[in-house]
């Protein structure tokens, strides 16, 4: 019998895989650099974690989670999503009773029980960044600005920025009356209906052309924002304007997360066809307090691992960088192969990517391989090499060569090594 992987499930290996890696080495090096620490989460919660923090009127919950009943009758998760995990591990541990705000990121898969299709999985993957404890528009600026130059690390450029405010409770209370009395005159299917009731938001969520022609003439939220609300929404602009960071404000943007309150935001991506979002996130007033912890304010972002990549083979950027190794080894003989053993190791103790030909491969087959992995250089080494204690380095790319010393075989390869080169 021949197994395969489940169906809808994001799986990767060589050499793609490389890529995959390297994006999340990239957002991780961001998330460092701004002070975030790492934080890992449990694969799978209690179900009410998810019901009562991420909010039963959103697909998510109500559609898409995988949801089963463990050996003691408990109901478990496997987690939808990222935030409402993080909060709970920040209050349960109490990291929100010291410095704040808390700065933590998170990667790792992520489940929902939907169709699979090109940019949609069962299983995905998803980096993600919060900050706890503080509202601060120039807070808000940071995670933004975090998920904007992670992207253009990697050398994305055709995508854009969407912002919006969802406002305060003030704000979305009076938006609310006059939504539901918009809603009560068109035409809704019951479940729909029933959702409206619960958070009439979700409407404009909706993907169906008969629901989204109806609420063309809904009234927006950001029409409603309360003094304080919209100062803060000018100043969120302001920050991101200092920064060089292009947006537009789009008034119809309802994130699919019930915990969202004030900034949001939606990076999309031009070339992925209808699943182009490949990031977002925004700001959650409420959600500590909902799940047991202090009122606190949050924000935080989900970037899509797996859409990142789409959008970066979508480009066509060079993904060579991801996949290489700086030198490798191919030994002609016994005494050689022991040798290089030893030389590999010397040369990863002093940071570089190495690697031999194992096995009785010829060297016609190990230059082969050397290609295929993409060393960027190579060293031969037979009877001749070891008694004179020297052999050549070749740089692959344009055939030139370099005679050193095998003794001091990681300090001369450093030596030939340019800056640029270097990782």
């Amino acid at each position: 019998m021949k197994f395969q992987a489940p169906k809808g499930v994001s799986e990767y290996f060589p050499p793609r895989s490389y890529a995959f890696d390297l994006i999340n080495q990239k957002f991780s090096y961001r998330a460092l650099s701004a002070g975030y620490k790492l934080i890992e989460l449990p694969i799978f919660e209690e179900t009410e974690l998810f019901t009562r923090g991420v909010g039963e009127s959103t697909d998510v919950v109500s559609k898409e989670m995988y949801t089963f009943e463990d050996r003691g009758g408990r109901s478990i998760t496997l987690r939808p999503e990222g935030t409402a995990g993080v909060a709970r591990s920040v209050i349960e541990h109490g990291l929100d009773r010291g410095q704040l705000p808390v700065k933590v990121f998170y990667r790792g898969p992520f489940f929902r029980a939907e169709r699979p299709q090109a940019g949609r999985y069962r299983q995905f993957f998803q980096f993600g960044i919060e900050a706890i404890g503080v509202s601060d528009p120039l807070l808000d600026v940071e995670v933004i600005s975090l998920a904007d130059r992670s992207f253009r690390a990697l050398g994305l450029r055709d995508f854009h920025l969407d912002i919006s405010s969802l406002g305060d409770a003030q704000s979305r209370t009076a938006h609310r009356e006059d939504l539901q009395r918009f809603i009560s005159g068109i035409e809704l299917d019951e479940e729909s209906r029933q959702r409206a009731e619960r958070n009439p938001l979700r409407l404009f969520d909706d993907k169906r052309e008969e629901v989204r022609r109806q609420m063309e003439n809904a009234p927006i939220l950001l029409e409603y924002l309360s003094d304080s609300s919209n100062d803060y929404f000018q100043q969120v602009q302001e920050g991101l304007h200092l920064l060089g960071i292009s947006f537009q404000i789009n008034p119809r943007m309802v994130r699919g997360l019930d915990y969202y309150t004030g900034t949001a935001f939606e990076f999309v991506h031009h070339r992925l066809g209808a699943q182009s979002g490949i990031g977002g996130g925004g700001r959650y007033d409420g959600l500590m307090e909902t799940l047991g912890g202090q009122d606190l304010s949050g924000i935080g972002f989900g970037l899509g691992i797996d859409r990142t990549l789409l959008a970066m083979e979508a480009e066509e950027i060079d993904l060579s960088q991801a996949q290489y190794i700086d030198i490798y080894l191919v030994p002609l003989g016994e005494s050689a192969r022991l040798r290089a053993m030893v030389l590999l190791e010397q040369l990863r103790e002093s940071g570089f990517v190495a690697d031999m030909a194992y096995g009785s491969r010829a060297l016609k087959g190990a230059m082969k391989a050397a290609d295929k992995l993409s060393a960027r250089h190579l060293l031969v080494i037979g009877d001749e090499e070891l008694s004179k204690g020297e052999g050549f380095i070749k740089r692959l790319s344009d055939g030139y060569e370099r005679v050193v010393k095998l003794d001091s075989l990681a300090q001369a390869y450093s030596d030939f090594f340019t800056t640029e080169e270097k990782r």
